[in-house]
């Protein structure tokens, strides 16, 4: 059963930030854009290139008020032991979010039967609502620039409920009206 549409279930952790461990909650997501970044675990291959990768756009993502989280099984110790360690994710400058009871994971319904995370993000609108989810193999890392593309048009959505984002719609591009009148002549 799909999470879309559905709001998100509170939990509270501990989270490696910019040198420091601090507490992170659902709490924290209240009226703001938000992305969950979940990846299996730390010290892997993937993940860091990922992680990387997403940094990459974090500040245009700050931005237009969207803030990141990522998520692994690993401990918020383990995330500093990681960022201090590799090249790639000692660029993060988001909250690396620690879930070793599986607290997190559980509450988005994404654990797998091993009892690591699924590679997948979810994007949070300000009213705590899951608006989209992506879950890919275990070998099949993310883009960034593709999620950021469809922050913007959730966002444009949300702004414009009347209207459509068609595919690969970019910032500017028209939109659709959906009516009656429009089915069939698309």
């Amino acid at each position: 059963m799909s999470l879309i549409g559905s709001t998100i279930k509170p939990w509270e952790s501990q989270a490696y930030h910019n040198g420091d461990f601090v507490d992170v909650s659902t709490e924290d997501f209240a009226g703001r854009w938000v992305i969950v970044f979940f990846y299996p675990g730390d010290f892997t291959f993937v993940c860091p290139t990922e992680l990387a990768d997403l940094e990459g756009i974090y500040g245009e993502l700050q931005s237009i008020g969207v803030d990141v989280y990522s998520v692994s099984r690993d401990s918020h110790f383990v995330h500093k032991a990681w960022h201090e360690s590799s090249p790639d994710v000692s660029k993060v400058t988001y909250p690396m979010v620690g879930d070793v009871k599986g607290e997190i994971t559980s509450a988005f319904d994404n654990m797998r039967p091993s009892g690591l995370a699924d590679r997948s993000t979810y994007l949070i609108d300000p009213d705590g609502v899951i608006q989209y989810i992506e879950t890919t193999s275990e070998g099949v890392g993310r883009n960034a620039t593709e999620l950021l593309r469809k922050v913007k048009a959730a966002q444009y959505v949300r702004k414009h409920p009347d209207e459509v984002c068609p595919a690969k719609w970019e910032e500017g591009d028209e939109t659709l009206t959906p009516s009656f009148d429009l089915s069939g002549k698309i």
